[in-house]
């Protein structure tokens, strides 16, 4: 099943800002429409949750951590479920684990290989569509 990027929008949460960037640059060029936020607290108070098709997320942010925002979109949102794509610098299996039992299509270690990434992300628009 092709999905179809063009009206996909993919929300990044990172509080690094040249990761931010640099996603953003990447999404774009695969023909997403993004948005980026600095910690989960941002995405929270200002993504238009509904409209995300795929949630980029570190597991490591300052303030609420990924996996955190992860258990609080799980709790909170049951009729549309927002596939979540982890990134983060450290990779330990507790950590995997937490997320691929939370929900999460994948689990990338930084630096990330630019098609693992959108090899995960059209994997979680293809669950989507399903759900």
């Amino acid at each position: 099943m092709e999905t179809d990027s063009v009206s996909r929008l993919i929300s990044i949460v990172d509080d690094d800002r040249l990761v931010r960037e640099g996603l953003i640059s990447l999404m774009r060029s695969a023909g997403f429409f993004t948005q980026a936020f600095a910690s989960a607290e941002e995405f929270l108070s200002l993504a238009n949750r509904g409209d995300t098709a795929c949630l980029i997320l570190d597991v490591l942010l300052p303030g609420m951590s990924g996996l955190e925002l992860q258990s609080q979109l799980t709790a909170t949102v049951s009729n549309h479920r927002i596939p979540v794509v982890f990134i983060t610098a450290r990779d330990d299996e507790a950590t995997r684990e937490r997320a691929l039992k939370g929900g999460a299509v994948d689990l990338l270690r930084k630096p990330i290989r630019r098609e693992a990434l959108l090899s995960a992300v059209h994997l979680a628009l293809q669950q989507n569509d399903r759900r």
